[in-house]
């Protein structure tokens, strides 16, 4: 009896710990030449990424500086990146999550890291 609650309360908290772990949505910044920085968001829309890049690029510069944009990339990299185009790709998630809801299953095949945001910016002074 024991050795099943053991074996129950190790696999409860692996279970926790592997509910809580997630992809980050941006990443630490990238000098680069003539005080220039990187940084990437990622996110299900081009909007969330577009954001968490800027969220991103706001950590880097700081509360007494301001982050001036000098290049903006965003990509999909979706499930079905290299199968069709981005469009149709988005027109498939919507019939697969329309159809997941009325089976009463979760059907969705968008992922959080479906778009991708690359920001090269400076930081200006306030």
């Amino acid at each position: 009896m024991k050795q099943l609650l053991t074996l129950a309360s190790t696999a409860a908290i692996a279970l926790a710990l592997t509910a809580c772990a997630s992809n980050p949505t941006t990443s630490l910044a990238i000098q680069k030449e003539n005080n220039q920085y990187e940084v990437t968001g990622v996110g299900k829309t081009s909007l969330i990424s577009k954001n968490n890049a800027i969220t991103a690029a706001n950590n880097t510069c700081g509360r007494k500086a301001t982050p001036i944009i000098m290049d903006e990339k965003t990509g999909y990299n979706g499930a079905l990146k290299d199968i069709v185009d981005e469009r149709t790709g988005q027109m498939i998630q919507a019939a697969a999550s329309v159809i997941g809801s009325l089976a009463g299953t979760n059907t969705d095949i968008s992922r959080n890291e479906d778009y991708q945001t690359v920001l090269t910016f400076t930081c200006r002074a306030n």
